[in-house]
């Protein structure tokens, strides 16, 4: 994105970057506790994360154009925090658009996928632990749980390269976030420009369940929909193609 002039603020949401805690045994032999320990991210809140995107969005006054970008969990603060944004600002703000993956809580994204007898959205550890009875572990020794994790995040990143993508995961998202409903309206959050950023072969949340969400949405806020541009491949453009995804966030 700055090669192609764009200034970039990265958002680290709570307990997450390089001063997210892991668990306790996690770099110990045998990773003792790994299954059984409280994880430290257990009490983290969705109004906490929307507040560290808030504070950043704070930060871009000086800007002409704004464009807040979303990815997957990250949907759900990022729509709270420009819902905030969008009625906050005492004085002319830059215009804002906003470039969501916005997922709603699971248990509605289910239900509404099985009344239209969709593929239902499968949460990631979820699908890892069906392989392994594990929660997420990007340090696993185990090939079979590792190639998993990677067809989850990482599909189409090629199995030489996902090593380095791995040590980058955490192991723990607050339940808040998937679970807490975001409720938005028309008047404050309808009145953004909003892009949706479809990956076509995602696994965990499929093109149709994506589309299930972009109708929905738009139903909603029926005087600004979604304009919706589609990229090949799956969770993690960023990592398989991040020119294209660049050119497409700045289009």
């Amino acid at each position: 994105m700055a090669r192609l002039g764009a200034a970039g603020y990265a958002v680290d949401l709570p307990g997450h970057g390089l001063d997210g805690p892991l668990p306790g045994g996690n770099l110990l032999p045998g990773q003792p506790g790994l299954l059984t320990e409280k994880s430290p991210l257990a009490s983290g809140t969705m109004d906490e994360c929307a507040e560290a995107v808030l504070e950043t969005l704070r930060l871009t006054r000086h800007h002409n154009r704004v464009f807040l970008v979303a990815h997957s969990a990250g949907g759900g603060p990022a729509a709270l925090a420009a819902r905030a944004g969008a009625g906050t600002r005492r004085r002319p703000r830059p215009p804002l658009r906003l470039r969501p993956r916005l997922p709603p809580p699971l248990p509605r994204l289910r239900r509404g996928a099985r009344e239209r007898h969709l593929p239902r959205p499968l949460p990631p550890s979820r699908r890892l632990r069906r392989t392994r009875r594990r929660t997420d572990n990007p340090l696993s020794p185990d090939p079979a749980y590792v190639e998993a994790l990677r067809l989850t995040y990482h599909q189409d990143t090629p199995p030489d390269r996902f090593a380095r993508w791995r040590a980058a995961l955490g192991t723990d998202v607050p339940l808040a976030v998937p679970s807490t409903p975001v409720t938005l309206t028309a008047a404050r959050w309808g009145s953004i420009p909003r892009t949706f950023l479809r990956c076509a072969d995602v696994q965990a949340l499929t093109p149709a369940v994506q589309d299930l969400m972009i109708a929905e949405t738009d139903r909603a806020v029926l005087a600004r929909p979604f304009t919706v541009r589609t990229l090949p491949g799956g969770h993690s453009p960023f990592a398989a193609r991040p020119a294209e995804l660049a050119a497409a966030l700045l289009a």
